[in-house]
């Protein structure tokens, strides 16, 4: 994986407690803030996710016709409570 490298600035409470973190964990300071940046990233594209499946599901059509889908498979499926494994 390329590297690059950048300047930033960070107040020097929240960089003393990065190299804290890090050194706990056994991480370079440079290997923590590109995984929790990586994490930070993840975990906004997920939220963009959710919203819009918030959005698709919101609409009552949807939701209806998702109901009726899931009882018709409910209806077609094999009650396995009783199989032995």
């Amino acid at each position: 994986m390329a590297h690059r490298k950048i300047a930033i600035a960070v107040p020097e409470d929240v960089l003393d407690e990065v190299d804290r973190t890090a050194r706990t964990r056994g991480e370079s300071r440079s290997r923590f803030i590109s995984r929790v940046l990586r994490l930070a990233v993840r975990a906004r594209r997920d939220a963009e996710i959710t919203q819009r499946l918030d959005a698709l599901f919101a609409d009552e059509s949807l939701a209806e016709g998702q109901h009726r889908e899931a009882e018709d498979l409910a209806r077609l499926a094999v009650d396995w409570t009783d199989e032995r494994w």
